[in-house]
């Protein structure tokens, strides 16, 4: 059972995620806060497994509610789900040590199957907000051009698949494979590139 905090300063928005994931057999919403205060007052008491967090809050925005949950309990799990998809949002998001980022216009399925790819060590992104994202790093830190060596056919194809913003499903799907043989693709190519996350493994990928 993934245990699940949800955090925004609109009551309606929390009733609908609430519904959404208590309709969902595997997941269980442990609390509600409306601002970033009273988020990390209940991820210190009830330890979830994953934080949904909104950022623009009164008070303590979700980004420094972001910082200070992690600061007491590094193995919390915050995603972002936000109206705001801008840089001016999601570099300070990421920089907080958020690891996934959704808009709140992303359809129901993505949502959870956002929380639950967060609870399984992955890292979600909005497609639009990945692509952004990436080509800013690109343009900002270009490299020389050089492939990564050292790669099978088989991790060249799932990083190419990365790169697009795939998830772990939809690459096991277009490849044909497991979805546990992704995470083990996954799992070496972040060894092979020095890549902590799932964005600089997409950023690997586009600058070779």
């Amino acid at each position: 059972m993934i245990r699940v905090l949800l955090v925004d300063d609109q009551q309606l928005i929390r009733a609908g995620l609430r519904m959404l994931c208590d309709a969902e057999p595997d997941l269980e919403v442990v609390g509600e806060a409306g601002n970033g205060r009273d988020a990390v007052a209940l991820a210190a008491r009830l330890t979830p497994d994953v934080v949904v967090m909104d950022l623009r809050m009164p008070g303590v925005d979700g980004i420094t509610a972001t910082s200070r949950i992690l600061a007491a309990r590094p193995a919390t799990r915050i995603l972002v789900l936000t109206t705001f998809g801008d840089d001016d949002h999601l570099y300070p998001a990421l920089t907080a040590g958020a690891c996934g980022f959704l808009l709140k216009d992303a359809p129901p399925t993505e949502l959870l199957d956002g929380i639950r790819r967060v609870a399984a060590g992955d890292s979600p992104f909005s497609q639009e907000v990945l692509r952004r994202l990436v080509r800013r790093a690109v343009t900002a830190r270009a490299g020389d051009g050089r492939p990564i060596d050292g790669l099978t056919a088989r991790e060249r194809d799932v990083l190419d698949l990365v790169a697009e913003g795939l998830s772990n499903a939809e690459i096991a799907d277009r490849l044909h494979i497991g979805i546990t043989t992704v995470k083990t693709h996954i799992t070496a190519l972040m060894t092979k590139t020095g890549s902590p996350n799932r964005v600089r493994l997409a950023l690997a990928a586009l600058r070779s």
